[in-house]
């Protein structure tokens, strides 16, 4: 790229830092968008070729790519996409953030429950895609194996980056640091890398919520009791209930009792502990994104600030 005339060289931390200059320059700011557009538009014209599915490269593209594991709560992001897709269809006159909800990664073979997390995440997929109350403000997929190839084309791509590990769980990943290096925002827990990312690109340029490692254990000493907190919740006890009874699985009603029965019997990996703190941390995540500039600003500033993760 060149900034002003000046050739920045992007394996150089220090040149890419120097983009830091930029994160406020409007004319600047253009060009990153622009870019950022073009990596959109070319993984929507993959999709429609791969799923048949359309959506707009003008809605924000927002992305959980990693391995399938109940640690890694994708579970976590389904369940407020499906109070999400409830509050549209309640509230259609409300000034929505459109979406497009992606989810890409391989489960074990033999990890059942990765496996639901999978099927769950293709059935809302289903549902929602289809129904025309939510069109141009929400859509969700799966995308199919996922793989380096994949990435190349998911991350360049990605407006907000989902990095929603419990807390305490996350021994490292470098998932986070692709996707930052690559212009998104961070949604996440202090856990694992993200807090090294914090320390570099800034808490103001990420989204951080929920539990911290040490709220984990004390939960977890203390006799968690999730089923109060669901109780306590409108938003997660309808999205949990219409899940376990089957509205996203007209085919088989119970495919998801035993999977929602684990969130209200233990929730070791504290889904009901962080949702409300997880969905009021998207709605800022929205409030964030229609303000164009300082997403901008933050973007570039995520960019300009990853080269310390060069090594990794």
């Amino acid at each position: 790229p060149i900034l002003n005339g000046v050739v920045v060289a992007l394996s150089d931390a220090e040149k890419l830092a120097d983009l830091a200059k930029f994160a406020g320059d409007a004319a600047f700011q253009e060009k990153f968008a622009a870019v950022k557009h073009a990596n959109k538009v070319a993984l929507a014209a993959y999709m429609k070729e791969q799923l048949g599915l359309v959506v707009d490269p003008g809605a924000m593209f927002d992305i959980q790519v990693k391995r399938i594991h109940e640690y890694k709560r994708q579970l976590l992001n389904l369940v407020e996409t499906v109070a999400l897709y409830d509050q549209i269809r309640s509230h259609p006159d409300r000034d929505w953030t459109p979406r497009v909800k992606l989810f890409g990664g391989k489960a074990a073979p033999s990890y059942h429950n990765a496996k639901m997390i999978i099927k769950l995440a293709n059935d809302v997929a289903r549902r929602v895609n289809s129904d025309p109350s939510v069109a141009g403000l929400l859509k969700v997929a799966f995308l199919p194996n996922y793989n380096v190839s994949l990435a190349e084309k998911v991350m360049p791509a990605a407006d907000l980056s989902e990095q929603i590990s419990t807390a305490g769980m996350e021994a490292s990943g470098n998932g986070n640091m692709k996707l930052a290096l690559n212009g998104a925002l961070t949604i996440g827990t202090l856990d694992g890398a993200n807090i090294e990312i914090m320390e570099h690109v800034g808490r103001e340029n990420m989204v951080i919520f929920g539990l911290t490692a040490e709220d984990v254990a004390r939960h977890r000493a203390d006799g968690y009791s999730p089923r109060a907190i669901i109780e306590g919740s409108r938003e997660l006890s309808q999205a949990l209930a219409a899940i376990a009874s089957g509205v996203f699985s007209p085919d088989d009603p119970n495919r998801y009792a035993g999977l929602i029965g684990g969130i209200f019997d233990h929730d070791w990996f504290m889904v009901a502990a962080d949702f409300d703190a997880y969905a009021s941390a998207q709605r800022e995540v929205d409030r964030r994104w229609n303000d164009k500039p300082a997403w901008r600003a933050a973007a570039i500033n995520n960019v300009a600030h990853v080269g310390w993760f060069s090594s990794d």
